[in-house]
């Protein structure tokens, strides 16, 4: 998966924050060097992918809630997804 072509998708097709569309790709370069979108549905992870499944969820969730939205439904009709989910952690 090309990370800085989906960067640049992402940016184009939806709002959001440099941070977030870092934390996206970040996430969706892990699931595609994981191999298991691949294996589950046939087929590699690609940009394209990525933003017709974002585009999909609520029209009002930012971007990760976006991401996680998709890595839900994969979770639910696969197994396994969760671990690709953004996470915000607690500032100490």
């Amino acid at each position: 998966m090309d990370a800085e072509r989906l960067e640049r998708e992402l940016e184009r097709a939806f709002d959001g924050t440099d941070a977030q569309r870092r934390v996206v790709v970040r996430q969706a370069r892990d699931l595609a060097d994981a191999g298991k979108i691949a294996a589950d549905r046939g087929r590699p992870l690609t940009a394209e992918t990525v933003v017709r499944e974002l585009a999909d969820a609520p029209a009002d969730a930012s971007l990760p809630e976006r991401w996680n939205w998709w890595m839900g439904a994969l979770d639910a009709a696969y197994g396994g997804y969760e671990a690709f989910q953004v996470r915000r952690y607690p500032s100490e």
